[in-house]
């Protein structure tokens, strides 16, 4: 569970209509593909350094999120509205349809809604505090019902500028993961061939 909530908030890094408030932020739409990097530490009770993992991700609003892991193992996880699909070397090794996740499917809609302008579904689930300036914001997001058994999250710390630099999850247990972005490209283009088929996988039964 852990995987998929830390590969649904990589969303955020797609997540300037959260700071409208504070600057005048560009917003991804239908039609547009975000692609970059990302780095992503897991710290963890017991280990004295971070579980490192580096890849790139692409983000097509309204299709879904590719996520490919490519060190220290290659793994691609893909999700759409449908669901999430994850394959090692071209075979599939996990298949799980958003109606068997409930928290997934609800966060995974409303950080879609936000992505398009809708962010007020994300206030309606956690507190957002704001803080810095146009060029160099942050976001403080606690849960609003912190007793939610399907809320596997106590805090998330989020800063950016353009787009999101940097997201760090805390879990109820203290472990924690961050999520540094780097290389963030956005196109007024549709996904490659190899993306619209991998998008396409994760929305078959």
């Amino acid at each position: 569970m852990t995987r998929i909530v830390v590969f649904l908030l990589a969303l955020l890094a797609a997540f300037p209509v959260l700071v409208a408030e504070t600057r005048a932020a560009e917003t991804l739409s239908e039609g547009q593909v975000l692609r970059g990097a990302f780095v992503q530490e897991r710290f963890l009770k017991g280990f004295q350094a971070p579980l490192k993992s580096e890849g790139r991700f692409a983000l097509a609003p309204g299709r879904g999120l590719i996520w490919r892991t490519e060190t220290p193992f290659a793994v691609t996880t893909v999700m759409s509205p449908a669901g999430l699909v994850q394959e090692v070397k071209g075979n599939e090794t996990m298949r799980l349809p958003a109606a068997r996740l409930p928290f997934m499917s609800k966060l995974y809609t409303m950080l879609g809604g936000a992505l398009t302008g809708d962010w007020k579904a994300l206030e309606d689930m956690f507190a957002v505090e704001r803080g810095g300036g146009a060029d160099a914001w942050t976001l403080h997001l606690t849960p609003r019902r912190a007793d939610d058994p399907t809320m596997p999250i106590r805090a998330i710390d989020v800063r950016g500028g353009r787009f999101v630099d940097e997201v760090e999850i805390v879990k109820p247990d203290g472990d924690r993961d961050r999520l540094t972005f780097r290389d963030q490209v956005l196109k007024a283009e549709p996904p490659t061939a190899d993306e619209a088929a991998l998008l396409a996988s994760a929305g078959r039964p």
